[in-house]
């Protein structure tokens, strides 16, 4: 997504109260609120890009300024398993320290059919590819190409899919 297009989704948000706390609402039921139908759903009105079949378990967290729209795409067919982290925006808040601190903002993209386990966390400006499997407990600080296995801390390839093109469309 272009910073132009960005932008458009920041002013339609008009930066309102109303508008952070139906953000802040959405994401907390999300959150715990049982059915990846109803979870993906709130998602959505939430102001997050969420494609067809994708299954989101309980407790994902989303890390974002509440004012913004458009930083995360989930493509279709994407699975997250329970209790991932996605960090959009990380910033000290109100510390003294922030002026001296490096912040990270960015977009995090979830390609089709990716698999996201249990308790990652995908920091910004992350792009994982089509088919791509992140591990548990990992932590990517790094787009991940396609039909690849990452895992660890930071997360590092182990191998990749041998996955046969003809199915890939």
């Amino acid at each position: 997504m272009k910073d132009k297009d960005v932008k458009k989704l920041r002013l339609r948000s008009n930066h309102s109260f109303l508008w952070k706390l139906l953000k802040r609402s959405l994401k907390s039921l999300a959150k715990v609120l049982p059915g990846y139908q109803i979870r993906n759903r709130l998602l959505r009105a939430a102001g997050y890009k969420i494609g067809k079949d994708v299954y989101i378990g309980e407790d994902l967290i989303v890390i974002d300024e509440l004012d913004e729209l458009g930083y995360l795409h989930i493509g279709d067919r994407v699975a997250i398993a329970e209790r991932v982290t996605l960090v959009i925006a990380s910033t000290p808040n109100f510390s003294r320290i922030g002026p001296y601190v490096p912040t990270a903002h960015g977009p995090i993209v979830i390609e089709d059919d990716a698999w996201i386990g249990t308790g990652a966390v995908i920091l910004p400006n992350v792009k994982i590819g089509q088919g791509a499997v992140i591990g548990a407990i990992s932590l990517v600080t790094r787009d991940v190409p396609p039909f690849t296995i990452v895992m660890g801390i930071p997360a590092r390839p182990y191998r990749k899919i041998d996955y046969p093109e003809s199915q890939g469309k």
